[in-house]
């Protein structure tokens, strides 16, 4: 019997019996929509959160002091490791060969923002030099940086909305700093992008998170006296490293290192315990695609148990056809029919069965990673890979399902089939 007899006869048996063929393929469809489901939004996930970091980044760098047990991915909306680093290293690292800027961060716990007699709960307002938005990469979309020394904010576009009424370039906003409880006034002078301020970690989106920015001076007083110059200074918990090129960041980060190692304020200002940590955005993209495949996989191991049960599914169909065909099958062999085509006969039904099976899966799985997408707000990443892939798993899935009865059919006694009732 040739393969093309084999598979026109068990097309003809599937179809004689369409509610039981539908419902042994749905646990193949299931598994795989499932599989290509959770896949496809493991890799849109990946890849928002990748351009969320890396977008216009390529040259930027974290330099934080962190305890070993630490996460080596930095939190990109103004955490940090230890507050160590004085105002004297922020200028010694602008200085170094192939650094193009370099700005401090840390942040300002406010338990209220008020604006036009709106108030908002706690918020973090992070505080910074106006090189910032430079090294960040953060659009403005009006108004200017703020200005060292003014009593002036910058708002992302979240935080414009925040108060009911939009708040615009020009207005005057005022905030309650957690510490103290003192009040303290500013001007909007910039509104920004809401983009490149998320949080790697949390996976939140910089889109969705009101941000408030504002200059070091005069807001923020965390200060600690400078082992080089003797002088009070403010500190910081993280410094954010532009090189002047993506080309230069290896070596710049080599001279970062070697600076903060040897001649730094933070070297004696750290614990002994903490060591530095300089982070460019090749290793946060590594760790970010270690951390999401990760999560990926953990899912889809989920799914592939109803994969598995499908199969299951198919072998025991597979079985059942063996057993009401029992006389078809003596039938076959008393007309000269071998143990091969026996054999074949069943386990191409198995196949087409899994093929059938994995290729609607691999339709619906499509559609559920893009309704899933859209419903996140996700950019769909999807590979064509993995369709040819369920294709395959169906192959595979009807081959190991329908191998057991295939053989159990084809080794039926001819004279034992011809009697069975």
């Amino acid at each position: 019997m040739n393969v093309i007899e084999g598979a026109r006869i068990s097309w003809r048996n599937i179809r004689e019996h369409k509610l039981r063929s539908t419902l042994t393929t749905l646990g193949v469809i299931i598994g795989v929509a499932a599989v290509i489901t959770f896949v496809t939004l493991g890799a849109s996930l990946q890849q928002d959160i990748i351009s969320t970091v890396a977008g216009g980044n390529a040259a930027t760098m974290y330099v934080t002091a962190q305890s070993p047990g630490d996460s080596r991915v930095p939190s990109l909306g103004g955490g940090g490791g230890s507050v160590v680093f004085t105002q004297h290293d922020v200028e010694q690292i602008r200085q170094l060969p192939g650094v193009e800027l370099a700005a401090p961060e840390s942040g300002i716990a406010a338990s209220s923002v008020t604006y036009n007699n709106s108030t908002v709960g706690r918020q973090f307002i992070t505080v910074s030099s106006p090189g910032y938005f430079q090294v960040r990469n953060i659009q403005f979309v009006s108004g200017r940086p703020y200005r060292t020394g003014e009593q002036e904010v910058v708002l992302n576009q979240p935080a414009a909305r925040m108060f009911g009424d939009n708040v615009t370039v020009g207005s005057n906003i005022s905030f309650t700093r957690a510490a103290s409880n003192e009040q303290l006034n500013a001007t909007v002078v910039g509104i920004v992008e809401s983009t490149g301020g998320g949080e790697v970690l949390g996976f939140s989106q910089g889109s969705a998170d009101p941000r408030i920015y504002a200059p070091t001076e005069p807001y923020y007083l965390r200060t600690s006296r400078s082992p080089t110059t003797q002088q009070e200074q403010l500190v910081y918990g993280r410094l954010l490293v532009k090189a002047e090129s993506a080309s230069q960041v290896d070596a710049v980060q080599g001279r970062v290192y070697n600076y903060l190692g040897q001649n730094s304020d933070a070297r004696q200002l750290k614990s002994q315990s903490y060591q530095f940590e300089v982070t460019t955005q090749d290793q946060i993209i590594g760790q970010v695609k270690q951390l999401t495949s990760t999560f990926t996989a953990y899912i889809t191991g989920i799914a592939v148990i109803s994969l598995i049960v499908g199969s299951i599914g198919i072998a025991n169909i597979m079985l059942v056809s063996v057993t009401e065909r029992t006389r078809e099958i003596g039938i076959m062999k008393a007309v000269g029919a071998q143990n091969r085509d026996v054999l074949q006969l069943f386990l191409v039904e198995a196949v087409m069965l899994g093929v059938l099976g994995s290729a609607l899966g691999a339709v619906v799985g499509i559609a559920g990673g893009y309704a899933g997408a859209q419903a996140i707000g996700l950019p769909l990443a999807f590979q064509p890979i993995w369709f040819v892939a369920s294709v395959a798993v169906g192959v595979l899935v009807g081959v190991l399902a329908g191998l057991y009865p295939a053989w159990d059919a084809a080794h039926t006694d001819p004279i034992d089939a011809l009697r069975y009732e």
